[in-house]
């Protein structure tokens, strides 16, 4: 498991080699960005700080020179093997601890560090001076909402919606053009208002059913993107039921400043023809910095942010099965360095404590589901690797329940999110690693990536998160698919194309939701 992943300028010998990657190639238009990035190499080692990691270092030793004498044509990102990374144990001992907390305030990539693998992955996705969300993600929008039912059918609704894209981008490439822009969609935007408006349908029918007139229906939404969801919303309950709406109170929960200013000034923009102003209130923080007691009943938005929230990573010991956690080391030249550790911190210990006692008789996904006969036989082989491959818990995700839990008794949680993402990295609960060049996507194999650059989303185990937000917070929940949820709530045929097909039902069927009840 010892792969490196480099970033290298492009041989000038050779002029026309594609640009590929594990997943693909691109064009050789590509290099220019990721040229400009190989001023730190990205570098995924894998050391352990046992006995075994020193013995499978001293049994590959012997072969050092034969790999360090290998050639061959490299593109600009490429995936290797290499069985001897440098030792850097002893800089692992000696470099700080430090968290994605600690880092907050700092304005350059952090160097001569050590951290665990959810303060990397939470640093390079939500640092207010260089994260993910913080500098280049942009939201599409599509525009005027799609008249579905002039379409013809998918394929053409694909060739609008690809259409829709370029306009958005050769705009925003006309105010501001950059080329390391992170754009995506959501169903938010794709499907307004309709997607929003089921949302808020299934709220208003929920809240008249046990809430109304004791108290007014409190919305709390946790990461708003452009605020559309959060107009659609308000857009509906206004127009349903005015009675309902004059109670209505709607809060976002922005950890990022730039989406929240967005939000902000879509709200306000929007105000002369749509009101709503007095209705909400942004609020610029994290969840995970929460500390207001809200006793009160309210609804609780969180779709597609569960697959963005930062993940430990786990190995076993084939032998034993003992647990090992993994951190990262970044050196002086910023090359990124994986260790595993026989030390659990609180957070993961606690997680596997929970997981274990709530999925009592759940076979979930791990890489102990394995024969351990079969295991210690394949980890005995020669060069095979001395732990099992990674599995990601999600710690981030117990943490969100847990302030659920105390910091809003009352709740009633309202999440969508993806079970399952093809292209994944190895290992199990694995995220997809991707970052996106002159739009294009491009996919990576590690996410041990430039900070900053790259969207690192996991799928989620709603069977395990169902089990564990019970057991945390004492509530019950119903899950299911998206387009059962949609196929209620929804008024299925303003998405209707003229063939029959439902873009709003047909897409997304790697999506579930779940709701309290």
């Amino acid at each position: 498991m010892n792969n490196v992943y480099r970033l290298r300028r492009q041989k000038e010998q050779q002029p026309g080699l594609s640009f590929s990657t594990p997943e693909g190639s691109a064009t050789s238009s590509m290099q220019s960005l990721f040229s400009r990035l190989a001023t730190h190499r990205f570098c995924h080692h894998v050391h352990t700080i046992t006995p075994a990691a020193s013995l499978q270092q001293r049994r590959l030793r012997s072969t050092r020179q034969q790999q360090e004498q290998k050639t061959s044509v490299e593109s600009s990102w490429q995936q290797r093997t290499d069985h001897f990374p440098q030792d850097k144990v002893e800089e692992f001992k000696r470099y700080p601890n430090v968290t994605a907390d600690m880092l907050r305030g700092r304005r350059e990539r952090p160097r001569r560090v050590k951290m665990l693998m959810r303060d990397f992955i939470e640093d390079s996705l939500y640092n207010p001076q260089y994260g993910y969300f913080s500098k280049h993600a942009t939201i599409f929008s599509p525009g005027a909402p799609f008249d579905f039912n002039n379409i013809k059918d998918e394929p053409e609704f694909n060739k609008l919606l690809g259409q829709r894209y370029v306009e958005f981008e050769d705009k925003l490439d006309d105010e501001e053009f950059d080329d390391a822009r992170q754009l995506w969609h959501t169903p938010t935007e794709l499907f307004r208002p309709f997607y929003g408006e089921a949302i808020a349908r299934y709220m208003v029918a929920n809240y008249k059913l046990s809430l109304f007139p004791y108290h007014d229906l409190v919305i709390y939404e946790l990461g708003a993107g452009n605020g559309t969801l959060m107009l659609n919303i308000l857009d509906y309950i206004r127009n349903a039921d005015m009675e309902v709406y004059a109670r209505t109170k709607f809060r976002v929960i922005e950890v990022s400043s730039n989406l929240a200013k967005l939000q902000q000034q879509n709200l306000y923009a929007s105000a002369a023809s749509r009101g709503h102003a007095d209705k909400v209130e942004i609020i610029n923080k994290s969840i995970f910095d929460w500390d207001l007691y809200v006793p009160t009943p309210c609804f609780f938005l969180a779709l597609e942010v569960f697959d963005n929230f930062a993940h430990d990573v786990i190995r076993y010991d084939p032998r034993t099965n003992e647990v090992m956690q993994g951190s990262v080391l970044i050196d002086a030249q910023g090359d990124f360095f994986e260790f595993y550790t026989r030390t659990l911190d609180p957070v993961a210990s606690r997680f596997l404590r929970v997981r274990d006692a709530a999925c009592e008789g759940r076979q979930y996904p791990s890489p102990l589901r394995t024969s351990k006969i079969w295991r210690a036989f394949r980890h005995s082989l020669p060069f095979s690797p001395n732990l099992t491959v990674p599995e990601y818990i999600p710690t981030r995700l117990m943490q969100f329940f847990s302030i659920l839990s105390t910091k809003f008794p009352a709740h009633r949680l309202i999440t969508s999110d993806f079970h399952k993402l093809p292209q994944a990295t190895t290992g199990f609960n694995a995220p997809v690693v991707q970052t996106r060049y002159e739009r294009r996507t491009v996919l990576v194999r590690t996410p041990l990536v430039y900070q900053g650059y790259f969207d690192i989303l996991f799928p989620t185990d709603f069977g395990v998160m169902e089990d564990m937000y019970r057991a945390i917070t004492g509530r019950l929940t119903r899950v299911m698919t998206h387009e059962d949820f949609f196929q209620r709530w929804a008024f299925v045929e303003e998405t209707q194309m003229r063939s029959g097909e439902n873009a709003m039902l047909g897409w997304y069927k790697n999506a579930s939701v779940m709701v309290t009840v």
